[in-house]
């Protein structure tokens, strides 16, 4: 997957950025969603950028889809390519009868990597603690290819490190869960350990997995939340859009 780019080549187009979140009760994600959303604008203050959801939190998704004055290019703000990608977006999209694309997911881009080792440096992680472990704990899926590609973080982050091991783990449906993933940890001689939330934002689930660090006396960094790297990476995806519309035109 392409580094993120701040900078672009691109000449403006017209088309607009819908930005679209899943949604939470929580209000600390949609807050991140408006945030990354005012991030792009300042990055280019001629792009049409909305930020929309598909449950929880409005705007909703399909509303924002029928009120575009034009085309547009849907970027999903989920690191996952799973089923709100797969479905649900694609499934509102056809429903709307809008005139717009479907971008990729953020999935695992390097400039999302820099964000992840930034917030774990803010949680006092030195890349040469050779007696830690890391749990990096994401949220599972019933697509296998979705969680293999998920758990490839934990390795990206790991290399060029001294530490004893990182381990993905599963805050939601798949294997490993957390405490299994502490546990290896543990098994493979790691002496302390700290929790790498692969989130873009607090919620429900990330409030579990910190009870669940504090009961056991485990660190725990922040989620990527709202960043220039989060935001130019939602722009790539943008791109790439533009750019194979270019290239068949």
């Amino acid at each position: 997957m392409r580094a993120a780019r701040v900078v672009t080549v691109l000449a403006p187009t017209r088309r607009a950025l819908v930005l679209t979140a899943h949604g939470s009760a929580d209000p600390r994600s949609a807050a991140v969603t408006h945030a990354v959303a005012g991030r792009i604008r300042r990055l280019r203050p001629w792009l049409d950028v909305r930020a929309a959801f598909l449950e929880q939190n409005g705007p909703y998704l399909t509303d924002t889809l029928r009120g575009l004055d034009g085309p547009g290019i849907v970027v999903p703000l989920l690191l996952a390519d799973a089923y709100h990608a797969r479905i649900d977006i694609p499934t509102v999209i056809e429903e709307s009868g809008a005139v717009v694309d479907r971008a990729d997911v953020l999935g695992e881009d390097p400039a999302l990597m820099t964000v992840f080792r930034r917030r774990l440096a803010e949680a006092g992680v030195s890349p040469d603690d050779d007696g830690l472990g890391v749990i990096v704990v994401a949220v599972g899926t019933s697509r296998e290819a979705a969680n293999a590609r998920t758990a490839t973080v934990a390795h990206t982050l790991g290399t060029g490190t001294r530490w004893r091991g990182t381990q993905i783990a599963f805050a939601t449906g798949a294997y490993p869960g957390v405490a299994d993933a502490a546990e290896r940890l543990r098994a493979d001689g790691a002496e302390r350990l700290v929790i790498a939330p692969w989130f873009l934002a607090h919620g429900r689930i990330t409030d579990r997995v910190r009870a669940y660090a504090a009961a056991n006396g485990i660190a725990m960094a922040e989620p990527l939340g709202s960043h220039n790297l989060v935001a130019a990476t939602v722009l790539d995806r943008f791109d790439a859009v533009v750019a194979e519309d270019l290239v068949a035109a």
